[in-house]
This record gives C-alpha cells, structure tokens and sequence, in this order.
C-alpha cells in the first residue's frame, strides 16, 4: 500500500499538474464522449439529447483554448512542451485548437439543423466526431514523432467510421472501405518512415532530431552517403502520411468517393478539419529540419522545392478534374484538393525561403508570411467550404437529390441559402471582396517571395493563376444552374424558414465577406503568432 500510495504521489507531481492543466481542452472533449457513451445505460442520461451533450462539451473546449491563447498572448503563460516534452503549448497550436473546437461547435449545430444522425445513432456519431477532433488537435500539437503518429491514427480511425456511418447505402460502405485501405497502406508507409529516422537519430523528439540530424548528416558526404539517403526517404515517407490526410496528389484516391459516399455533413468536416490539423503538423515537422547545418538546410530545402511542385499538380489536376462532376460532393471534393494544393504552395515557399543558402532578416520576415497567409486561408477556408457543404446537406433534405441538375431554378425558392451558396462559391474562387481573394493573395504573395531564391517557385506561382481561372468555369456551374436554369416542372419544392436554418446559413457565410472587408483585423493576430512559431519569442 505505501508503494502504491508513493506511486500516486509521484505521478500527482507538479509537472504532470501542469500538464493535466495544458491538456484541459482534449480532457473535455474525452470527459463529453464518457457522457455519451453513458448514455445507453443511465435513462437519466438518455433523456437528454445527445446533440445538446456534444454541443455543451465543444463550447467548453473553445472556452478553455480561447483563454489559454489570451493568457499566452497577454504575457501571463509562456510556451512549453508538457508530458515529457510529447506535445507542445504555445501559440501556434492552442490557434489551431481553438480552431478546431470552433469548427466542431458548427458541425454539430449543423447536424442538429439537418437531423443526420438521429436519436439511436447520435452517441455512437458525435462519440466519433469529437474522438476525430481530439486526434486532429493532438496532431496540432504534436512535438514528437510518437505524437505525429498517434494524432493522424486517432483522427483517421473515427473518419473511416464516419464515412460509412450511413447504414444500408452501397456508396457509403464502398467509400468507407477504400478509404479503410488507402489510409491502412499510408500509415504502413508513415510508421515505416518514423521509425527510421527514429533509429537514425536516436530520439523522437521534434526539436532534439533538429540537433541529431545536423550532426549526422555533417559527418557523410552528401546526398551520396548511404544514411543523407536515408535520412531523406524517411522524410519522404512521413510525408506520405500527412499528403494522405490533406489528400494531395497522387494520394488524393481516396478523396472523391470518401465525399460521395459520406453524408455532407461528414464530407464538410472532413474538408476543413483533417486540412487544419495536418498542414498544423506539415508546418511543425518541415521547421523540425531547422539547425546549424548547411547540408539538412539542403535537404529541407529540396524538400520545399518538391512539395512546390507536387503542390501545383495537386491544384491542376483538382480543377481539371472538377469539370465533368454531375454530384455537388463530388465536385466540391476535387475542389478541396484543388485548395490543399494552394495551401500547400504556402509550405513549399516557408521551407523554401527559410532553409534557402541566402537566408537572412528578409527571407525570415517572408517566412513569416508564409504562415500568415496559410493561416488566413486556413480560416477563410473553414467559413466558405463549411458554407458549401452545409447548403448541400440543406437542400439535400428537401430534393433529396445531390446531382447539379436537380439545383435548377433554386434561386427563387430559397434565396437565402443560394445567396451563401454565392458567397461561398466567390470566395473558393478567389474574387475580391471575398476572403478568399486575400487568402489567394496572401499566399501568392509568400510564392512572388520564394522565386527569388529558385526559378522553380515561378513555375509554381504561374500554375496557381493559371488555375484561379481554370476554377472560374466549374464553380459557376453551380451558380449557373440556382440562377439561370429553369425549375423542371413536378421538381421538389426547398422550403426553408429564415430561422433557424437562414440564420446559421448567414452566420456561415457572412463571415466570408467580412474576412475579405477586414482582413486587417485578424492579419495582426496570425502575424504575431507566426513570428512566435519561427522566433521563439
């Protein structure tokens, strides 16, 4: 008993305290599935609704990550790694958690407009959205490479279940299959890559394999030295991974059927949240290559050359691809790739500048507009696809159809949703006064700055014009067929009441219009937290 009792006391230290206290968010977030999953067995319980439980649990985790973010902006909390240095606090990430619980109160307030799921489902559903949430804000955070790995498990699980929650449908079970089986090979080829530079460098830890690798890689000859090869293939491999969450060329298979077959509420989450948490732990592991070497800065620095180039594919071949979708999910999936490659471009250009043999005070302060500008994008993004997809699931509802056709002459039987549905489809195009025209600007801006350095960014600066105007053809589409197009006669009626469903639909969608008005107002923040990231300081 006294063993016990020392044991207990030991592990109740003042470190693991703080930990437990850095940890609040994600400790929720698991205490609210408890809840629900305790719902089937107390009747007290089940009497309340299980959206209201999840709901109550999101709200509460956006609270505590807004008030760790002011703490730590106003000085009174400083950045630290917590649980033996597995993940990490500070600005950067409680941002992306913060963003995420945001993202999550909305899914659910969706689901609940929707009714997908219904009473039966909803514990086993909001059980897998919230456990899908804490992975991706584990992934935010991760400061290991034990973490980097346990995050995308932890959201990629929940997603396969997600994708084929809807029972007795051929689609949804097909697509919850492949993408079972496309995600099982990446993360094979992730853990692969983890564990060699793993045993390369002796540790897991983000900021000490910085040091390690520095000195390995001094001591070979280059790209020539058997271990620089290794060292360099398991990178490769861990990027596999992550271009698989952000389903970025050619890992993308997954993507379109993923969508198809999913309801559009699931397909909305998955769009926005597994791009928020991946290209969080892209950016982590790429400044993970940050150290006093000449030679893992050249490593790094091809590293951002090719992910510039695999970035203007995955735009392109997600336009072109976009252009013969009869299914709005569908389309709206090629169109996620399509801006997982914009998003990326931002990433190719921070390691391309930061790593660069010319590097000094100016290509830092591009580097900081690089993620300025992706974390812009990021949140413009959660407002317009979230905007897109909600309006889908909307009308699905009421024509229970999702093929284009059957949106013709909709403009004049539900103004308000086709009025976000036009917001939205502005700003994925990138149309100013849009928030995604500065988000588009933002990043081309950090691409404009990366070409000065290497001739190959201007290729990919050219290919994300280039494809702002190839989207202009496939999104008006939509527009096209709300406005302009006939209603067919006997089609089904979309009657919707101003509350509450044209109210969440605004509440969605206007905040893409005023990000693009006022872009000033939140440019500050995200400049500030970026120059925290990059300095330390």
């Amino acid at each position: 008993m006294h063993d016990i009792g020392s044991l207990v006391v030991h592990m109740l230290d003042e470190t693991t305290k703080t930990s437990v206290r850095l940890f609040a968010p994600e400790l929720v977030l698991s205490g609210t599935i408890v809840v629900m999953l305790l719902c089937r067995i107390l009747p007290v319980v089940w009497r309340v609704p299980t959206q209201w439980i999840a709901l109550a649990g999101a709200f509460s985790a956006f609270a505590l990550t807004l008030c760790q973010f002011d703490s730590l902006v106003g000085g009174a909390a400083r950045a630290e790694s917590f649980f033996t240095g597995l993940l990490m606090f500070d600005q950067f990430s409680t941002f992306f958690r913060m963003f995420l619980s945001l993202f999550l109160i909305l899914t659910i307030t969706l689901t609940v407009l929707t009714g997908i799921p219904d009473r039966e489902d909803g514990p086993d559903f909001y059980t897998l959205l919230i456990g899908a949430t804490i992975g991706l804000m584990i992934m935010a955070s991760a400061n290991h490479l034990l973490m980097l790995f346990i995050g995308v498990e932890m959201t990629s699980v929940p997603s396969y279940a997600m994708v084929g929650f809807l029972k007795g449908r051929k689609k949804s079970s097909e697509a919850a299959l492949k993408y079972v089986v496309y995600g099982a090979g990446a993360a094979g080829v992730m853990l692969y890559g983890i564990s060699l530079l793993a045993g390369l460098t002796g540790t897991g830890s983000l900021p000490e394999m910085a040091e390690r690798l520095s000195m390995i890689v001094a001591q070979g000859k280059g790209i020539s030295d058997p271990t620089n090869r290794t060292i360099v293939l398991a990178s490769l491999m861990v990027l596999v991974g992550l271009a698989f969450k952000l389903s970025v060329f050619p890992f993308h298979f997954w993507c379109p059927d993923a969508f198809e077959g999913a309801a559009a509420e699931v397909a909305g989450f998955l769009s926005v949240a597994s791009k928020a948490g991946a290209f969080a732990l892209l950016v982590r592991f790429g400044l993970a290559f940050s150290g006093h070497s000449k030679e893992v800065s050249s490593i790094a620095f091809a590293l951002g050359i090719g992910l510039g180039v695999l970035g203007a594919a995955t735009a392109t071949f997600g336009n072109l691809s976009a252009y013969g979708q009869s299914n709005m999910k569908r389309l709206l999936a090629y169109s996620t790739i399509a801006h997982a490659g914009y998003m990326l471009m931002s990433v190719s250009a921070l390691m391309v500048l930061r790593f660069s043999k010319y590097a000094g005070a100016e290509a830092d302060a591009a580097s900081l507009s690089c993620i300025e500008g992706l974390m812009y994008y990021l949140f413009v993004y959660l407002f317009m696809n979230l905007g897109a997809f909600a309006i889908v699931a909307l009308i699905r509802n009421q024509i229970f159809s999702e093929e284009l056709d059957d949106y013709n002459g909709l403009g004049t039987q539900c103004p308000v949703l086709c009025f976000g549905m036009t917001i939205c489809v502005f700003s994925l195009i990138g149309l100013p006064p849009m928030g995604g025209f500065f988000a588009k600007f933002a990043i081309f801006y950090s691409v404009f700055k990366a070409t000065s350095v290497h001739w190959v960014m201007w290729f990919v600066l050219g290919a994300g014009a280039i494809n702002t105007v190839f989207s202009l053809f496939y999104y008006i589409r939509i527009l096209k067929a709300m406005y302009i197009k006939p209603r067919p006669e006997g089609a089904r009626k979309v009657n919707y009441d101003l509350m509450p469903v044209g109210l969440f639909v605004l509440m969605i969608c206007l905040p893409v219009l005023g990000l693009g008005l006022f872009p000033a107002r939140f440019t500050e923040t995200f400049h500030h937290v970026a120059s925290v990231l990059l300095t330390g300081r």
